[in-house]
């Protein structure tokens, strides 16, 4: 008799059970259904991808020998840094007026960290952006052979490696703070499994 009660108090808990993990089911699949919008998806990977081919360009353009070649690999990446511009500022404004706006997954100090980290990329981004176009019109850069970057100044030499050696380290640094922001979203995804990078997956 003792027994047939243990199994039936044993059931009764299981059943009681049931609507809970149905819950957290539940809340773990509207976790995954959260997504931001289709454009700012899209442009996050834009910028993703610029930002990879930009600063792979920029450490080994000057291995390919002198000629065509070396004007060729930099005249790609002057264009590339125009269009990560105007990605930068079409991604700054759809967000601040167009795009999804999705309840943070970090609180606390997480969240700061999250938000600062954000800021810096968008910061670093745009300098490294500046800088770039700076540096191509102070040299009169020309493009393809084609076609030459307005100049300003006296094309000095010594400025010129001074405003090269601040681009490369905007670059350099954008390119680290990416690196953690992009360790820390796996760490999200694979270790908390807290469903953070299918809200940005195309």
């Amino acid at each position: 008799m003792t027994h047939i009660n243990d199994l039936g108090g044993l059931f009764l808990y299981l059943i009681s059970r049931m609507p809970r993990r149905r819950n957290m089911e539940m809340q773990c699949s509207d976790a995954r259904d959260e997504s931001y919008d289709r454009t700012t998806i899209w442009l996050h990977w834009a910028t993703v991808g610029l930002i990879a081919v930009l600063w792979v360009i920029g450490q080994t353009a000057d291995w390919v020998p002198r000629g065509p070649f070396r004007t060729g690999a930099w005249s790609v990446h002057v264009v590339l840094g125009f269009i990560t511009g105007f990605v930068l500022l079409t991604r700054v404004a759809w967000r601040a007026h167009f795009g999804r706006d999705l309840p943070p997954i970090d609180t606390g100090a997480l969240h700061a960290v999250a938000k600062a980290t954000h800021y810096l990329l968008y910061g670093l981004l745009a300098t490294v952006v500046l800088l770039g176009l700076i540096d191509a019109s102070y040299r009169g850069f020309n493009l393809f052979g084609v076609w030459s970057v307005p100049q300003f100044g006296m094309s000095d030499a010594a400025t010129r490696r001074s405003i090269n050696e601040w681009h490369e380290l905007a670059a350099n640094l954008t390119a680290l703070v990416a690196l953690a922001h992009a360790a820390a979203a796996l760490v999200h995804q694979y270790v908390w499994r807290d469903h953070l990078l299918e809200r940005m997956m195309p």
